[in-house]
Parts: structure tokens; C-alpha cells; sequence
């Protein structure tokens, strides 16, 4: 890891703080971060310097979510998550920079893509049950699970959670960048904000964790990476505080705009950085 100049500190300090900001407000915001890891460092030594810097995040947004998380979901998707993580392992053997950067970014903006493609057909299909005298879901702070005609738990979620783990799991491991492919997989099962941001808090925190022997063991955590951690942890705090405060203003429909929005940024930035 080469010599860090001034500006370059400020721009990994502002990426921190955004990094706490998305763990407890907007998770797709996550990407513009790790974006900017790996546009000041090299990619791969990136992803090891923002571990630990993304499990302080998690650390925080599970004692502000913790009792909002929807266990069910979690629980479908970790094996798959699991076979991301090892694919992901042996992807880092051989990959280099651009490698990372090219395959992270293609696979945000096709998953957006797909996203948004199932939530137009979703929502299709509830304009047709429209009218049948069931009042619809308001979003209030108490739901936890994906919203009632989404289908999370038939054949088809099942098989959208086996897609999205295991490319959340190679992401994750990739780049850290699991956390727009987890924002995608949430939305298009129907979850509202609270249950949104406690179901991530506890998968990013368990998995990220789960992740720190495989990256000790590639070599991408080391005294140094954890040097410069131990500088930019303390700007974790305060965009973690300003995403609390913000969160309760976002209406339902600006923050899945915003998630998708941050999503397809952060695909585009990695593309072309």
C-alpha cells in the first residue's frame, strides 16, 4: 500500500462516513463507497481496508435494528450465500484490479435491471388485486417482513434468494459489494424501510464477519490495512448518527429510488474508474 496524500485521507474519511450513513438509512449508498476505496487504493488491498471499517457499520446498525430483522429471510439465504463466498475466495486467487472492478460493476447494473423488471411485474400484479377491499400496506415502523402478494416464501422467492446469495456472497467477498445486490433482493421481495435495514443489519453483520479469516488468509488484512482502519473508524460514527436521524423522514417510494439510484452509481463508478 503506497503513501496516502492528504486528499486522498479526506476522500476515504468521507467514504467512511458514508458507510455509516447507509448502514443505518440507505444500504445501496454503501456502493459510492466502496467505490471510492477502490478508486484510492489498489481494488484488491480496498476490499481488506474496508472490512473492518463495514463491521463497525454493521456493529452499529444492529443495536439501532436489531428487533427489526426477519429471521425467516436470513436463514433462507445464507447457504447460498455460502457458495458465493468460497466462488468469490477462489475468484480473488487469480483476479486482478480491473478484473475486480469490471465483474463487481457489470453485476450491480444487471441486477438492477432484473430488479426493477420484477417490481414493475409486482406491481402489475397488485394493480389487479386493487379494489378487493383489503386495505394496503402502509409502512409503518412495526413491519419486519416483506409486504403480504410478494411471494418470498413460494417457489419463485426461494429460487430469487438462491440467485441473490450466491451473487451476494461473491460480491461481498469480491468487493464488499454485497450490500446493493442484498438492497436489490429486499426491495423486490417487498420490505418496508425498518425491516429492510434490520434484516441487512444482521446478514452484513454476520457475514462480514464470517469473511475476516478468508481475507487474512489472501493477505488483504494486515498491520497496515489496519492501521489506516484505526484513522477512519471514528468517521463511521457520524454518518451512522445522521442516517438514524434521516431515516424516519424518507418516504417509503424515495427511499427505494434512492437505493436503486445509488446502486446503478455505484455499478457505473466501478465500470469506468
Amino acid at each position: 500500500m503506497d503513501t496516502i496524500s492528504l486528499w486522498q485521507l479526506a476522500a476515504l474519511a468521507a467514504a467512511s462516513t458514508l458507510v455509516g450513513f447507509s448502514k443505518t438509512a440507505v444500504s445501496g449508498a454503501n456502493t459510492i463507497s466502496l467505490a471510492v476505496f477502490a478508486a484510492v487504493l489498489p481494488a484488491r488491498e480496498s476490499t481488506g481496508v474496508l472490512l473492518p471499517i463495514l463491521i463497525v457499520g454493521d456493529l452499529l446498525a444492529v443495536r439501532v435494528y436489531r428487533r427489526h430483522a426477519h429471521w425467516p429471510t436470513l436463514l433462507r439465504l445464507f447457504p447460498a450465500v455460502a457458495v458465493g463466498v468460497v466462488a468469490g475466495t477462489l475468484f480473488l486467487l487469480w483476479a486482478d484490479d480491473a478484473a475486480v472492478r469490471t465483474s463487481i460493476g457489470a453485476i450491480l447494473l444487471f441486477m438492477t435491471g432484473v430488479t426493477l423488471w420484477r417490481r414493475r411485474i409486482a406491481e402489475k400484479e397488485a394493480g389487479t388485486e386493487a379494489g378487493t377491499g383489503t386495505e394496503g400496506d402502509t409502512g409503518t415502523e412495526a413491519d419486519t417482513g416483506p409486504a403480504e402478494g410478494v411471494g418470498a416464501a413460494t417457489g419463485t422467492g426461494r429460487t430469487a434468494a438462491r440467485g441473490y446469495g450466491v451473487l451476494g456472497g461473491f460480491t461481498t467477498m469480491v468487493a464488499n459489494a454485497g450490500g446493493p445486490v442484498m438492497s436489490l433482493y429486499l426491495l423486490s421481495a417487498g420490505f418496508r424501510k425498518l425491516g429492510f435495514l434490520g434484516t441487512s443489519a444482521w446478514f452484513f453483520l454476520i457475514l462480514n464477519v464470517s469473511k475476516v479469516p478468508f481475507s487474512v488468509g489472501l493477505g488483504l488484512i494486515d498491520a497496515r490495512s489496519l492501521l489506516l482502519d484505526a484513522c477512519l473508524l471514528l468517521f463511521v460514527l457520524p454518518g451512522a448518527y445522521l442516517g438514524r436521524v434521516c431515516v424516519d423522514r424518507i418516504n417509503q417510494k424515495v427511499f427505494d429510488r434512492i437505493v436503486i439510484g445509488a446502486t446503478v452509481i455505484g455499478g457505473l463508478q466501478l465500470l469506468l474508474i
